[in-house]
């Protein structure tokens, strides 16, 4: 059963702990044990899913404000005008039948001594272990006047797949042929690596055929293209000769929405549309959890075999909030999510987790309506090195058509996977 904020509301008042599986319990009992998640996207979902299959008698609670899933890979189609919102959109529907709880809510709160979480609705739900996997909070104040430029609809990140990639596209859309598309790329680490240089081509792609005088300003916080630069610099040259000024070490410091500016260090870039991507952390729920605890309080680091945090007992952290030497992938977050999920089965059953887990990714860059490539890479944890990657992985250094083919069956693989 799927419960609503208000139908959880009415059960909490009564005991809502007794209400769902596992939370009239405190942890050390010999009651049966209850996991909450929290965030229902690649990482959360799929660690959901998977403590069911694998830990049967585990109670697993998961919470998530959203009423559905909208996927960031395959946004950037949607820009492009190759795809819809519709066609990335995802109902939460089949997951209760793995006997998941699922409450649709946000948690303000956690008690990680007492391990008891704190809904926005006034619930408070006991746990014995806790999975976090918010994705990335968009720290739009490292910006000066992103935030002002925002509410006033002047620029957007559209990083968080949704209302702001729908308005980018009008504002796309209602550009005049010959102007200018500014958009930017934060100082690694950031999610998605190859996600920009992606929505260059695809904005590239859509100007191309509805506004061919039009060009892209791509400044870029990194010194070169973070993520598979053969590729990426081979379709631009081959599809879009001219069209995209690509800059390098130009991190945007300043937006004017009234303007219609980015100030970098070396001057100001006027621009029809402003798509800032600003600097990113780890969601702000593991803060709450005192778990965003890297050197500086962005990033969360964990035990990499069971990405238990490495300050707070029995909480977990998956996916792109992780700070570690894996990418910040949708692809990677499923597999967060399994190897976690695989070890809280056996923490809780007393047992020692896999100390070598093996996990892998693959992710997809459409550099036309026709043509993809790929990266794909498999790692195996080592102690005292990390997740060590085989030498047989790497990037394709050209786009072709089978790939692009692979890419959109990738895309509904990976969703079937995580939410049927």
């Amino acid at each position: 059963m799927t419960l609503n904020r208000r139908d959880f509301l009415k059960i909490s008042g009564a005991g809502a702990a007794a209400a769902l599986a596992g939370c009239a319990t405190r942890p050390g009992t010999s009651a049966r044990a209850h996991v909450v998640v929290v965030g229902a996207g690649f990482g959360g979902a799929t660690c959901a899913k998977y403590l069911r299959k694998w830990g049967p008698n585990i109670a697993v609670t998961l919470i998530e404000p959203n009423d559905s899933f909208v996927s960031c890979p395959i946004s950037n189609w949607v820009l492009g005008g190759l795809r819809s919102m519709d066609d990335i959109t995802h109902g939460y529907d089949r997951l209760p039948r793995h006997g998941i709880q699922m409450v649709r809510d946000s948690v303000v709160a956690i008690d990680a001594g007492r391990r008891v979480v704190t809904t926005r609705g006034g619930a408070s739900i006991g746990y014995d272990r806790l999975v976090l996997a918010p994705g990335i909070e968009v720290l739009g104040d490292t910006v000066r006047g992103y935030k002002e430029a925002e509410a006033a609809g002047k620029v957007v990140h559209a990083w968080k797949a949704g209302a702001q990639t729908t308005l980018l596209r009008r504002q796309l859309e209602a550009m005049p042929d010959g102007g200018t598309f500014v958009m930017s790329v934060p100082a690694a680490p950031y999610r998605c690596p190859p996600g920009p240089y992606e929505r260059a081509c695809m904005v590239a792609h859509y100007f191309k055929q509805a506004k061919p005088r039009s060009k892209i300003i791509l400044l870029d916080g990194n010194a070169d293209i973070a993520s598979k630069k053969a590729l990426f610099t081979w379709a631009w040259n081959t599809f879009y000769p001219g069209m995209i000024d690509y800059r390098p070490n130009n991190a945007p410091l300043a937006v004017d929405g009234g303007r219609m500016t980015v100030a970098t260090e070396f001057d100001d870039v006027k621009g029809d549309v402003l798509n800032v991507v600003p600097r990113q952390r780890a969601g702000e729920v593991c803060d709450l959890a005192g778990a965003r605890n890297d050197s500086n309080k962005a990033w969360c680091t964990v035990n990499l075999a069971t990405f238990e945090s490495t300050t707070v007992p029995n909480v977990h952290v998956i996916g792109d909030s992780v700070l570690s030497n894996l990418p910040k992938s949708g692809h990677m977050a499923t597999n967060h999510a399994k190897v976690c999920a695989a070890a809280i089965v056996e923490l809780l059953a007393g047992r020692q987790p896999d100390p070598t887990p093996v996990v892998a990714n693959t992710c997809y860059s459409a550099t036309s309506d026709t043509t993809a490539g790929y990266v794909a890479n498999v790692y195996r944890f080592e102690a005292g090195k990390g997740y060590v990657s085989a030498p047989e992985g790497g990037a394709t250094a050209k786009g072709d058509e089978p790939n692009f083919v692979f890419a959109e069956s990738w895309s509904k693989n990976i969703w079937a996977e995580v939410l049927s």
